[in-house]
């Protein structure tokens, strides 16, 4: 549901980073705003809850192009991971334009990986959203630790929507940029009118 600025010629597009509790949607946010170079870009803002943190921040790409004259401003958020946030999780996710979806690779994480995807799913649907019409992207965080699980049955257990996917350290910035860029693409062929 992206936004439009007439007066600046910009459209504003909201990317929302969802996952389980401690995933690393917190890190990937942090990576991008400490990597993006423009200086069109607002201060990484915090909500900060009991437990977890929400972050957000906007920024305009240099590399993104013009749809009919107008800039594209992206808007990243992460959700609380914790299901006590849901009420704040589906705010959040108002007038969506991508999803950034991150698990967590570790083998004890999985159920809740598939938990936290099942919400997503759920509270897409409560605000007239369906799953498989919303860029989405899934990011298998934390590929560097021991117990992380075999790509294969991530994407076996996770990817039922047959979303591109990749492997991801965010504290090390491998697959960060790979996730947004997948997913602004999506946006910017949706917003002219193509398939995703």
């Amino acid at each position: 549901m992206s936004f439009i600025n007439y007066n600046a010629k910009e459209i504003h597009c909201k990317v929302v980073y969802y996952g389980p509790s401690l995933g690393g949607k917190t890190t990937n946010l942090q990576w991008i705003y400490q990597k993006t170079l423009s200086p069109d870009k607002s201060e990484l803002q915090q909500l900060p809850t009991d437990v977890e943190r929400t972050l957000f921040f906007d920024f305009l790409p240099m590399d993104i192009g013009e749809i009919r004259g107008f800039h594209t401003r992206f808007h990243l958020y992460t959700v609380p991971g914790q299901v006590v946030y849901d009420a704040s999780r589906r705010l959040i996710l108002k007038g969506l334009d991508g999803i950034i979806f991150v698990a967590d690779s570790q083998s004890e994480r999985m159920e809740e990986n598939v938990q936290s995807l099942n919400n997503l799913e759920r509270n897409l649907e409560q605000q007239g959203y369906d799953i498989r019409n919303v860029p989405l992207c899934i990011q298998y965080n934390k590929r560097d630790l021991p117990n992380a699980l075999p790509l294969s049955q991530l994407r076996n257990t996770l990817n039922r929507f047959n979303a591109p996917d990749f492997e991801g350290t965010a504290r090390e910035g491998q697959g960060v940029f790979e996730a947004l860029k997948t997913t602004s693409k999506a946006i910017i062929t949706t917003l002219k009118g193509g398939e995703i």
